[in-house]
C-alpha cells in the first residue's frame, strides 16, 4: 500500500508503479460518483505525483457513470468540433471502423485555448491482440533538456491547429478518400488556432512541461524549416523511452491522464480487429509560460456544418 498524503487526511491506495517516470495502477478502486472524498483526494495526489493512473476491471461504469466519475474530478466538456456520442453531453467516442484511431504523438485538443486538464478513457471494446496505449511524461522531458535548449524553448511559442493532416500517419491501404473527406469535414468544421507557450507552469505543482504534440504546427518568429527542425528536437526528448508507459488494454479498464503534463499515442498495430474507447475530458485552463504570458487564441474560424462522425481527436 502507498500512503497518498492529501489536503485533509491521508488514504491508503493501492499504487504499483508501472514505470520509472510515469504512470501507476490502482488497485481495489471502484469508480463511482458516489467516491469517497478522501479516496477522490488520494487518485487526485497519486495523478499529480505518476501523471496517469491505470485502473483494471471497471465494467461498474456505462457511458452516464463515466461522466458522473469524471464530474467529481472536475467540469466535464464536449469536444470542440465532433459530436459527443448519442445520448451523452461529453462522451466522445473513438471507434477504429469510423476514424478513431489517434496513432500519432499528442496531447489532447492543444488547438483550443484552454485544453482539457484531465482526461478520462474507457475501453470498451478491445482487440485480443493489439491496439495499447503508450503515454510520455512532459515534465520529465523538459527537466533532461541539455540547460542552452531549455533556455530556448522558455522563450518559444507554438502555434497549434486542429488544421492537422491525421491521415498521414495511416498506411496507405487503411485511408479511403472518403474516410479523409468525412474526418476532415467534422474535425475542421471549425478551424482553430492558438499560440501556447512551448513550456507551460503546471497550475497545481508547478512543474515546467513542454506543449507539444502533433497539433503543434510551426514555431513564432522562425521560418518553416528552422521551425519544423526546432519542433522535431524538442519532440524527440517527449518520446524517449525513458519518459514512456505502455498499458495493454482490457475491456472495461479506465485511464486517468493530467493532460498539462503528458502525450499519448494509441498504437495502430491491430489491422481490421474492432476496437472503441470512449473518453471524457474536463475543462482546464489557459496555459501561461515561464514568462508569465498566457496563451492567444488566434482563430476561431467556423465552417459549414459537418455531418456527425466518430473520429480520433
Amino acid at each position: 500500500m502507498t500512503q497518498v498524503a492529501t489536503h485533509d487526511a491521508t488514504t491508503a491506495l493501492d499504487l504499483v508503479p508501472l514505470a520509472g517516470r510515469i504512470g501507476a495502477e490502482v488497485r481495489g478502486v471502484a469508480l463511482s460518483a458516489a467516491l469517497e472524498e478522501g479516496t477522490l483526494a488520494a487518485l487526485h495526489a497519486a495523478l499529480l505525483r505518476h501523471k496517469v493512473l491505470f485502473l483494471r476491471g471497471q465494467q461498474q461504469l456505462d457511458d452516464a457513470g463515466q461522466e458522473a466519475f469524471a464530474r467529481r474530478l472536475g467540469e466535464p466538456v464536449a469536444h470542440p468540433t465532433v459530436p459527443s456520442r448519442a445520448g451523452t453531453a461529453t462522451v466522445l467516442e473513438l471507434d477504429s471502423q469510423h476514424g478513431g484511431r489517434a496513432n500519432s504523438w499528442h496531447t489532447d485538443v492543444t488547438f483550443a485555448h484552454a485544453p482539457p486538464k484531465i482526461s478520462v478513457l474507457r475501453g470498451v471494446v478491445i482487440p485480443p491482440v493489439g491496439g495499447d496505449t503508450v503515454w510520455a511524461n512532459t515534465v520529465t522531458a523538459y527537466d533532461d533538456l541539455p540547460q542552452p535548449l531549455r533556455t530556448l524553448a522558455d522563450s518559444l511559442r507554438a502555434v497549434h491547429s486542429n488544421q492537422y493532416d491525421y491521415a498521414q500517419q495511416r498506411a496507405p491501404h487503411e485511408v479511403s478518400q472518403e474516410a479523409v473527406k468525412r474526418y476532415r469535414e467534422v474535425f475542421t468544421s471549425t478551424l482553430y488556432e492558438t499560440e501556447h507557450p512551448v513550456v507551460r507552469v503546471h497550475p497545481e505543482t508547478g512543474e515546467r512541461s513542454l506543449v507539444l504534440g502533433h497539433f503543434a504546427q510551426r514555431l513564432q518568429g522562425f521560418n518553416s524549416q528552422d521551425s519544423a527542425h526546432l519542433l522535431a528536437a524538442l519532440q524527440a526528448h517527449v518520446i524517449r523511452l525513458e519518459n514512456t508507459v505502455r498499458w495493454r488494454w482490457r475491456a472495461g479498464d479506465v485511464v486517468i491522464w493530467d493532460n498539462r503534463a503528458t502525450q499519448h499515442y494509441a498504437i495502430n498495430d491491430y489491422g481490421d480487429q474492432h476496437r472503441v474507447v470512449r473518453r471524457v475530458t474536463l475543462a482546464g485552463d489557459v496555459p501561461v509560460g515561464v514568462d508569465g504570458r498566457p496563451s492567444l487564441a488566434l482563430t476561431p474560424a467556423p465552417r459549414a456544418s459537418a455531418p456527425a462522425a466518430a473520429v480520433a481527436a
